[in-house]
C-alpha cells in the first residue's frame, strides 16, 4: 500500500486540470472519558480517510488537512471540550465546500463526529444546491455504543494505541441513547453519565478495532468509486 496523497505536499501545478476529489477528515475536540484523549473522533475519521487514499492510490485523489473542531455542545461539561457550534461549522463547511471546488472536481468530508450530521446535511445540501459535487461520509459502526465506550476504545486502541489510558477505562451509562435524549438535551452528556462514557470501554481490543475500521474503510472505498450521493449529501 502507498501512503496518501495530501494536500498540503502539493502545490498548484501539480493540481492543475485535474480532475480532483478532496477527501476531508472532520472530527472535534470534546471528551470521551477519563481514558481516551480529547481528539478521538478526528483520530477516528483521519485513521478512515488515509487508509482510503493509500489504498485507491489515485493522484486524483487527495487527503486534506484535518478539520479539527466540530459542534460538541453536550460536552461542554466538561473541560477540555471546544465546540465552535452548528452555525460556525455549517458556515466554515459550506465556505470550505466553495473554494475547495473551485479546482476540485469533487469534495467528500469524512465524518468522525455524529453530533457534526445535521450541519453536515445542511451544509453539503446548500453546496449540491449551488452546484457542487459535495459530499458527506459517515464512520459509523453498526452496533456501536454510543460514545467512549466499547467501540471507539476498540478503534483507537488499533489506530492510536499509544493515546489510550486503559488503566482509566471504566464503564459509563450503558442506557439506549434513546432513552436519555430527553435529560441530555437539557444537561448534556454529564446529566446522563458523570464520567462522559455512554457504554462500557473495559472489554475493548485492538483486534475489535481492526475489524471496525476495515468495514468502515471498505464501505467509504467502495463509495468513493462509485459517487452516489443521496438527497441530504451522504456519499454511499
Amino acid at each position: 500500500m502507498t501512503g496518501p496523497s495530501t494536500l498540503g505536499q502539493c502545490s498548484w501545478p501539480d493540481l492543475d486540470g485535474k480532475a480532483i476529489t478532496l477527501v476531508v477528515p472532520l472530527g472535534s475536540v470534546e471528551q470521551h472519558g477519563p481514558h481516551l484523549p480529547l481528539d478521538t473522533d478526528t483520530r477516528i475519521a483521519t485513521a478512515v480517510a488515509d487508509v482510503v487514499c493509500g489504498r485507491l492510490g489515485d493522484s486524483d485523489i487527495l487527503r486534506a488537512p484535518d478539520l479539527n473542531y466540530g459542534a460538541s455542545g453536550e460536552h461542554e461539561g466538561f473541560a477540555g471540550t471546544i465546540s465552535i457550534g452548528h452555525d460556525a461549522l455549517r458556515g466554515m463547511l459550506i465556505e470550505y465546500g466553495r473554494s475547495a471546488c473551485r479546482w476540485a472536481r469533487r469534495i467528500v468530508f469524512v465524518n468522525g463526529h455524529g453530533g457534526n450530521t445535521r450541519t453536515l446535511i445542511d451544509a453539503v445540501t446548500r453546496l449540491r444546491f449551488e452546484g457542487r459535487d459535495a459530499a458527506w461520509f459517515p464512520c459509523a459502526f453498526p452496533g456501536a455504543d454510543a460514545h467512549a465506550g466499547f467501540t471507539e476504545t476498540s478503534v483507537l486502541l488499533h489506530v492510536s494505541p499509544s493515546t489510550v489510558d486503559t488503566s482509566r477505562a471504566v464503564a459509563g451509562n450503558g442506557e439506549p441513547v434513546g432513552a436519555l435524549l430527553g435529560a441530555m438535551r437539557e444537561g448534556g452528556v454529564g446529566a446522563v453519565s458523570p464520567n462522559g462514557v455512554l457504554g462500557d470501554p473495559t472489554a475493548a481490543s485492538a483486534d475489535e478495532g481492526r475489524r471496525l475500521v476495515a468495514e468502515v474503510t471498505d464501505r467509504l472505498g467502495a463509495a468513493l468509486v462509485s459517487w452516489e450521493v443521496d438527497d441530504q449529501g451522504r456519499l454511499g
